[in-house]
């Protein structure tokens, strides 16, 4: 058996390869490459799909964090409340605006503890940044009882949770704005970095709208300093016909993660858990293991690949020295960066590749 990689995106290209090779010529040959009928349809379906009444297309997952909190007017000065284990563009979406991301611990199901948030809030505090980490929603209805009670801003970082659900309310449309990426490897993967925001405020899409496109309503008649985050009118087809296959590579992703849950019995492997009222869309199968450079050794000497999903969290990074925090502040988000390993998980695995990772990791 060849090597078995953490990922694998082609198998999930050749799956529908003759629509999306029939999509890019349909674009091509349209002479419109930006900020066209593809796009717009893909706005709308999308917004169909989250039951949103808006989708704004961008140009990365990164541009909808940063774009969702300038438009919301949070900036110099202004705090931020987000989990310290996060990927790190999480907190560049606040501070690429001037604002002062202020972390919180992680609970057991790899998401912001709710119970350490009050805690952290001040008279500065202007908004609540929450993650739904590994595809996995947050604790929704808590959250949604802190930000009403002091009157905070609720920005959700969808990029790993597209459809996960929350008492049946799908992710992204409990606060102002949804953030998503459509970087390759997530389930809902374009062909190059692609991002979008939904929302159900008009003003906030129409803010959004404009600062992507130069802060111009109109060719040349330009409202604000915007900036250029359009997503492009290739990519936009290119989701429109995955978007039509979301289910289905869902519940595939889903059935992988189950046959992990009920075969991987290893006393040192923690397996991820699911918290009650949430749904899992399974962007990442992610195990903590108190032996994981060994593990991760192990694995690759037998031909199984891994990621480690992330093994400096934020307040670590050289990028945020600045901040002034050092190890031990955090001492479970940074327990966490020893200890989470993602194990192979993508479309088109075989039932063969499958069993070998179980046995593998059971014999570890």
């Amino acid at each position: 058996m060849d090597k078995i990689m953490p990922n694998r995106m082609d198998r999930g290209f050749y799956r529908y390869q003759r629509e999306f090779e029939e999509k890019a010529l349909e674009v091509l040959r349209s002479g419109w490459y930006v900020l066209g009928k593809e796009l717009k349809a893909f706005e709308q379906e999308f917004a169909s799909y989250m039951n949103s009444k808006y989708c704004v297309g961008l140009a990365s997952g990164l541009d909808a964090l940063w774009i969702a909190f300038r438009v919301l007017g949070i900036g110099k000065g202004d705090e931020v409340i987000v989990q310290g284990n996060t990927y790190i563009a999480s907190v560049m979406g606040i501070t690429m605006n001037g604002a002062v991301p202020v972390f919180v611990e992680p609970d057991e199901y790899n998401n912001i503890d709710v119970s350490r948030i009050e805690e952290k809030i001040t008279e500065k505090t202007k908004a609540i940044l929450v993650v739904h980490l590994y595809g996995q929603a947050s604790n929704m209805a808590s959250i949604m009882e802190i930000t009403e009670k002091y009157g905070l801003r609720l920005v959700e970082d969808c990029a790993q949770s597209h459809g996960a659900c929350f008492n049946g309310k799908v992710t992204g449309t409990f606060g102002d704005v949804g953030c998503f990426s459509f970087y390759p490897s997530k389930n809902l993967g374009a062909f190059g970095d692609a991002g979008a925001i939904v929302t159900n405020d008009e003003k906030i899409a129409e803010d959004v709208r404009i600062f992507r496109n130069y802060g111009s309503e109109k060719r040349y008649y330009n409202k604000v300093v915007g900036t250029n985050s359009r997503l492009d009118e290739l990519q936009a087809g290119l989701l429109r016909v995955r978007l039509t296959h979301l289910r289905e590579l869902t519940e595939e992703k889903e059935g992988i993660c189950r046959r992990y849950l009920e075969n991987i019995n290893n006393e040192k492997i923690e397996l991820p858990k699911i918290r009650s009222g949430a749904t899992h869309i399974w962007h990442q199968f992610v195990i903590h293991c108190k032996e994981r450079d060994a593990l991760v050794k192990y694995l690759d000497e037998n031909g199984i690949g891994t990621i480690i999903h992330y093994p400096i969290p934020p307040h670590l990074s050289e990028a945020y020295r600045y901040l002034g925090y050092k190890e031990g502040d955090f001492p479970i988000t940074e327990q966490y960066a020893k200890e989470v390993l993602s194990l192979p998980l993508y479309n088109g695995m075989t039932v063969e590749e499958e069993n070998y990772i179980i046995e593998t990791i059971n014999r570890f």
